[in-house]
């Protein structure tokens, strides 16, 4: 078995960023974009870490270090964000995998005390996932256990795990992250900039 492991979901192709560059290669604070949130997963307690890439993901592979982290690469990428999360669950849940701690490659602010606070959350409760939130609204942080899996496998389209974390019957617990961090994405490069401010 392999515990909880983090999944980065990075196969989006950043049209609204624009640009030569792939958005997840793109530096922030003096490192690719994506190397941010992934620190936040492998420092946060995660036994492994699955990196999804989709496009562009000869370039994206190339240009960040991923250090012992596994590189899945996702065809469907261009279905849409439930795609490359099917492909990040497929891996983890190959390896036995627990539960899943995602986060997007976008997310430069993300920290490695929201995701420890997250995995935290998991016991003694049972439960099918733990979202962190930020001022009471849900972001990544999310880890999803086990129990999801199958539910996340007939997922399409772009959307990802959100049609499961809104339904009723999906036991969920809200983890208070209040200045652990900020789920922010960087959809544009004025986002990046903003976040790039930000002390």
């Amino acid at each position: 078995m392999s515990g909880v492991v983090g999944v980065l979901l990075a196969a989006g192709v950043g049209s609204r960023f624009g640009g030569d560059l792939p958005k997840v290669l793109h530096p922030f604070r003096g490192r690719p974009l994506l190397t941010w949130p992934l620190a936040a997963l492998r420092e946060g307690g995660v036994d492994r870490v699955v990196v999804v890439l989709g496009a562009r993901a000869d370039e994206v592979a190339a240009g960040a270090a991923f250090g012992d982290a596994e590189i899945v690469r996702c065809a469907e990428w261009a279905e849409g964000l439930s795609a490359s999360l099917r492909a990040g669950i497929a891996a983890a849940a190959d390896g036995g995998a627990e539960a899943v701690v995602i986060a997007l490659g976008d997310q430069p602010l993300l920290d490695a005390r929201a995701t420890a606070r997250v995995i935290a959350a998991r016991a003694p409760t049972q439960l099918d996932a733990i979202r962190a939130t930020y001022a009471d609204v849900p972001g990544h942080p999310t880890l999803l256990e086990s129990s999801t899996f199958a539910a996340i496998s007939r997922l399409r389209g772009e959307t990802g795990a959100r049609t499961l974390l809104d339904d009723p019957t999906t036991r969920v617990r809200l983890v208070a992250c209040n200045g652990l961090g900020r789920p922010d994405d960087a959809d544009t490069p004025e986002a990046l900039a903003h976040l790039e401010a930000l002390d």
